[in-house]
């Protein structure tokens, strides 16, 4: 090949990848400095079907947190029974467990961000599964809960995997990546019911652990084998520089850009496959004090703040407060076992979410292209700001606080209304909180991208630890002043600081 067919061959190469990024660009989204197109060690230009592979696990990962956690749940009267307590305090080995799944990311978010996230996810995979064997075998109330402790030190998916979609995608993807993390996440609460109603129904409530305990298992081998490293630090390289920003055909350069469609190597992912992943540069040295002050340094931000307590205050009221009392409730009031309180309660939630995010993940995306479209032919420098995600918020503000009503009016009145008024109240608040998810991870994410992990990190302990408050009274406070003024307060709580959002 003559040295003029290789001239217009590169040309080709580069004016290709100009192309790619101009279309990866034309909603006027800022790409990361961090992705050169020849680069396969940076999750972000890893082939898309790697991609769909690592969110597809890690998505998983975040939804055995919630089975591990609220699968027993239906089967808390039979619990109570063995052990001679009443429901209410048959629920609070669930509560301790929603507690540690807030506390537990202090711990292994600064672990992760140091040695990578592959080893902590590995870890508590396989914690998650000890201890749910643990409790299976409990001989007593108290040693179920000590086993619940360490369980619940399990769901690290719930803060690092938001951090997982951002080390993976570009901004302008990341609504529908967070979108299917988010769906798969609650669903896996919501599947919970289904799947403690049927095994506590026909084998006992022991055998609700020993089932989650060997799921956990399947998704530690598949994560050992499958599970790539995607925390990736680019050495320091010395670029161009235009008006403070890095030129752009620094990245377009015939040196830098190899081809339009870069492919993973065997060897690459391998590489990708150890424990300790050589590819960090310049990692923090990892002290003490970080296991607090990264996130405490940004908990007051109010755009990390105000969604975050907003988020944690709907899905407290419209997840955690039906989780913990269905059981009494429903049994109570239509005289049913685990089996039908698991199927009813866990296909309402089930159906919701994914409806919910069916709507909201193409929404929020949909809405920041529109807006960085028309921010781009309004001439300002830059894209236009991540507040443009926060109009996909509305429907469901209407939706929870509607759902609440329905929900607790209809309990109140039960011997006068059919069973499936509050199960599709159930359903419509869970379509709802969905929406709200979405946009409130997408949001507070897009604000602070190189803090993706902490943000999450301070999101998943609001949300946990407001879950868990209400969690501790619900029942009883239903009890005294009657479930359509409980749940009238998840209104006006919601709504309060929705204002303020």
């Amino acid at each position: 090949m003559s040295s003029t067919d290789q001239d217009g061959n590169g040309e080709k190469v580069v004016v290709q990848a100009k192309r790619d990024l101009e279309e990866a660009d034309s909603v006027g989204t800022l790409l990361s400095p961090n992705a050169p197109s020849n680069d396969l060690d940076n999750p972000l230009s890893w082939p898309l079907r790697v991609k769909i592979m690592v969110l597809t696990q890690v998505s998983l990962l975040a939804a055995l947190g919630g089975l591990n956690t609220a699968t027993i749940n239906p089967a808390l009267v039979d619990l109570g029974e063995e052990f001679h307590i009443s429901t209410v305090t048959a629920s609070y080995q669930t509560t301790v467990c929603i507690a540690l799944n807030g506390v537990a990311p202090w711990l292994w978010i600064p672990l992760a961000n140091k040695y990578g996230r592959r080893p902590i996810y590995l870890f508590t995979t396989f914690l998650g599964f000890a201890s749910a064997l643990s409790c299976a075998y409990a001989t007593s109330f108290g040693t179920l809960i000590v086993a619940r402790v360490f369980n619940g030190f399990f769901p690290v998916a719930f803060a690092l995997g938001a951090s997982t979609v951002t080390d993976l995608f570009f901004s302008h993807q990341r609504g529908r990546a967070m979108g299917f993390f988010t769906v798969v996440m609650t669903t896996g609460a919501h599947f919970a019911p289904i799947l403690g109603g049927l095994v506590g129904g026909y084998l006992g409530w022991r055998w609700i652990f020993k089932v989650v305990s060997i799921i956990d298992a399947i998704m530690f081998i598949t994560s050992l084998f499958c599970l790539p490293e995607t925390l990736y630090t680019q050495p320091v390289q010395t670029q161009d520089v235009v008006d403070g920003q890095p030129a752009k055909s620094a990245s377009l350069s015939s040196s830098s850009v190899q081809a339009s469609s870069p492919t993973m190597t065997r060897q690459t992912y391998l590489r990708h496959l150890t424990l300790l992943s050589p590819l960090h540069h310049s990692l923090p040295a990892l002290r003490p004090l970080r296991f607090l002050l990264d996130t405490l340094s940004i908990s007051w931000y109010p755009s990390i703040l105000l969604p975050a307590l907003y988020y944690a205050t709907q899905y407290g009221f419209a997840s955690i407060l039906p989780a913990v009392t269905v059981a009494a409730i429903f049994s109570e009031a239509y005289h049913w076992r685990a089996l039908t309180i698991g199927l009813t309660y866990g296909t309402a939630l089930t159906v919701g979410g994914i409806l919910g995010e069916c709507f909201a993940g193409w929404i929020v995306d949909g809405l920041l292209i529109r807006a960085q479209r028309r921010h781009r032919a309004s001439g300002e420098p830059g894209s236009a700001p991540p507040e443009v995600r926060l109009t996909c918020i509305w429907p469901g503000e209407i939706l929870v606080p509607a759902a609440l009503l329905i929900y607790g009016f209809t309990l109140h009145y039960h011997h006068q209304v059919h069973w499936f008024a509050p199960i599709f109240a159930i359903g419509l608040g869970c379509f709802g909180l969905q929406i709200t998810t979405t946009t409130c991870y997408t949001y507070a994410i897009d604000c602070y991208k190189q803090n993706s992990a902490e943000v999450a990190q301070m999101i998943n302990f609001t949300r946990q630890i407001i879950g868990m408050t209400f969690a501790f009274y619900a029942k009883d406070l239903g009890d005294d002043i009657g479930f359509q003024w409980l749940f009238v307060m998840g209104r006006d709580g919601g709504n309060r600081f929705s204002d303020e959002v």
